[in-house]
């Protein structure tokens, strides 16, 4: 019998969906911070989001 395929289980699943309209500026400002970083598109929001929760949360 050959090994279940696909994507492992995770612990947090990826079940939420956000979108968002965004104008062509902003979509480059986007893909530069990526290519400097080295980071997804997830990952910049990400941490964007995350930056923003911690100064409000002082």
């Amino acid at each position: 019998m050959s090994p279940r395929t696909g994507r492992p289980k995770s612990d947090n699943p990826k079940s939420e969906q956000i979108k968002i309209r965004a104008t062509k500026k902003d979509k480059a400002l986007l893909e530069a911070c990526c290519e400097v970083t080295g980071k997804t598109q997830y990952e910049v929001v990400m941490e964007g989001i995350n930056k923003v929760y911690a100064e409000n949360k002082k």
